[in-house]
């Protein structure tokens, strides 16, 4: 992750929204939003809607899926001010977690 890009979308969105409780409410909202656009995307891949068949690509879903970790990450940066250190540790705690259930299911 490029925390430095993410800082600078931070600061940019803070110069034109500030950052209260209103704007971090919106950027934690923003993530369901794009995680929307993911379900589009993918339902539009398979063609499930009939009335509209076949309109997205893979491609299409993987972009939405780069949007969505890029909004989490801007609101991760929005509350906190190491967001690198606080996705490492939940990504050790994750991997400690798959490592134990393998450990209890052998």
């Amino acid at each position: 992750m490029n925390w430095k890009t993410i800082n600078d979308l931070v600061g940019w969105l803070d110069g034109e929204n500030g950052r209260g409780p209103d704007e971090i409410t919106l950027r934690l909202l923003k993530i369901s939003e794009e995680a929307g656009e993911v379900a589009q995307a993918w339902i539009g891949t398979v063609g499930q809607n009939p009335r509209k068949g076949v309109t997205h690509t893979v491609n299409d879903v993987a972009d939405e899926l780069v949007d969505v970790i890029v909004t989490a990450a801007v609101a991760l940066a929005t509350i906190t001010t190491d967001p690198a250190g606080r996705l490492d540790a939940k990504l050790s705690e994750i991997a400690a977690l798959r490592i134990t259930a393998e450990e209890i299911s052998r």
